[in-house]
């Protein structure tokens, strides 16, 4: 199936998301659509798949043109997708989430179970997944969760599958293993796979062509064979970008963060993190590499106070923050990105520009005594907003029409621009593009050379060791290594992240 998008235009109030794109997606072909935030890529797939309507243009298939009312049209067309916030029912069991929307029923018009759960089965075998097909979605990995989409687009027989943003939440085992599955549906099923992200490594390895987009239009298209980083990256913004991060030796000062025998349990009353030990000093970049799920989600939130920790002390410049609130831990100076931005890091329904203030919103120049000072507000909100390159109409916009990616931006202003003494940012610059990402780096590494303590948690291998001036490597609650970033190398960094104690080679430190 041939797949083509010509003059496609899409306006919203203020701003044109796409502006007359023309696209063809060939069949049989692996075609990554590489733009920065805000680019226009997710739009422009959201009107392909029937969630918006373009304003001009049209979508044809094998040459004749269509046209999608809804997802239901674009579904029956053979388009499946699988967005980056993965739209399924938690409460609801593998084989219920994939047949949603198009249940089959017995002869006695109940639903049946049984069949879907045999093509789940199927499906599941077939590209190697092991997904339990009665297994309640919410209790699944984050990877075997995209996993079900991908599954119910191919219950549903999707021909073209479009793939927004998928690494986004991925281990870089778990992207290898993405990657296996759309060389199979393409080798095996001459199925097509639009794969829309902003990862450059990512586009030269798994693609076929490549469309960049830049401010809702195509700069321009390529192969891997025919570009490199560096030109994707300048295509993407327009200049070029730098892509190794720039950073003198660290001068460590004294101890800032003193973590000593923690213990933190998860949600479901778990040890998540156990016995842990760590500091921080001021001027130096720790690192915490490690697969997500093995406590580092936890240790961050006893951190920060938004979780208790059942034993062990934290220590922030000698203050014990063990009953500290998360109010008290931002008055001593601790800056904090949260790994989820929508859950921690934001209020959805608050503008830009509060959500810019929304640690300091009661104190001056945004507050005097009870009194919001609004015109304070709005000012450094658009200050901001221009500073970190905040992709908005207006800085009274809701924070959740935004991109995820702009949404991070929004988290990051926020935290940077205070003088803060320990800063603890986690995934700092997942859904960002190449250009926020070597802007965000160098103001982290800024941070540092300010004296400020700097600890952050990745699964980002390259972002690790771009960053970090030592390593604290993580696997099942544990602190299983701490080495000096010159002496660590990236093999034996995966095989402690696997959980190999002391590989041979690792230096300690």
């Amino acid at each position: 199936m041939q797949l083509q998008l010509r003059g496609v235009t899409k306006r919203f109030p203020g701003v044109v998301a796409n502006d007359h794109v023309d696209l063809t997606i060939e069949e049989g072909e692996i075609h990554a659509l590489l733009g920065e935030n805000g680019a226009g890529k997710t739009t422009l797939m959201n009107i392909l798949y029937g969630l918006y309507h373009a304003d001009e243009g049209e979508i044809l298939i094998d040459g004749e043109p269509v046209r999608f009312g809804s997802p239901g049209d674009a579904i029956a067309a053979g388009l499946g997708m699988v967005h980056q916030h993965f739209m399924l029912v938690p409460v609801f069991t593998v084989t219920e989430n994939v047949m949603l929307g198009i249940e089959t029923t017995s002869r006695f018009g109940l639903l049946d179970r049984r069949q879907a759960r045999r093509q789940v089965e199927e499906i599941s075998r077939r590209f190697g997944f092991d997904i339990p097909p009665d297994a309640i979605v919410e209790e699944l990995p984050v990877g075997v969760q995209q996993r079900v989409e991908i599954v119910k687009a191919l219950y549903r027989q999707a021909r073209v599958l479009i793939l927004d943003e998928p690494t986004a939440v991925l281990t870089p085992q778990e992207t290898e293993e993405l990657f296996t599955v759309m060389r199979a549906l393409k080798s095996e099923f001459n199925a097509s796979v639009i794969f829309i992200t902003h990862k450059l490594k990512e586009v030269l390895a798994i693609a076929d062509r490549i469309t960049v987009m830049n401010r809702g239009r195509v700069a321009g298209s390529t192969t891997p064979e025919q570009t490199t980083e560096q030109e994707l990256a300048a295509m993407m913004v327009g200049r070029a970008v730098q892509l190794s991060v720039r950073k003198a030796r660290a001068k460590p000062g004294d101890t800032v963060l003193q973590i000593q025998d923690l213990v933190v349990r998860d949600d479901r009353g778990s040890v998540a993190v156990d016995g842990v030990s760590l500091d921080v000093r001021a001027g130096e970049i720790v690192c915490i590499a490690g697969v997500q799920g093995n406590g580092q989600t936890e240790l961050v939130e006893a951190i920060t106070a938004l979780r208790p920790a059942v034993s062990g002390s934290i220590r922030l410049l000698e203050h014990e923050t063990k009953a500290a609130s998360p109010r008290s831990v931002i008055r001593q100076g601790v800056g904090h990105v949260p790994e989820d931005r929508q859950r921690d890091g934001l209020i959805v329904d608050f503008s830009v520009a509060d959500n810019l203030v929304l640690n300091t919103y009661d104190r001056p120049p945004f507050a005097r005594w009870i009194v919001r000072d609004a015109e304070s507000v709005d000012a450094v909100a658009k200050e901001r907003a221009e500073t970190y390159d905040i992709r908005t109409t207006s800085v009274d916009q809701p924070v959740a029409t935004l991109s995820g990616g702009n949404q991070q931006k929004v988290i990051v202003a926020r935290e940077f621009s205070r003088p803060i003494k320990l800063l603890v940012a986690s995934q700092p610059t997942r859904g960002l593009d190449v250009g926020s990402i070597e802007y965000i780096h160098e103001r982290i590494v800024q941070k540092r050379d300010e004296g400020a303590a700097v600890l952050i948690v990745s699964v980002e291998l390259d972002e690790v060791f771009a960053l970090a001036d030592r390593i604290a490597v993580m696997y099942r609650g544990r602190i299983v290594d701490v080495i000096p970033a010159e002496s660590a190398l990236r093999e034996q960094i995966g095989l402690l992240m696997a959980g190999s104690t002391h590989p041979e080679g690792v230096a300690r430190g």
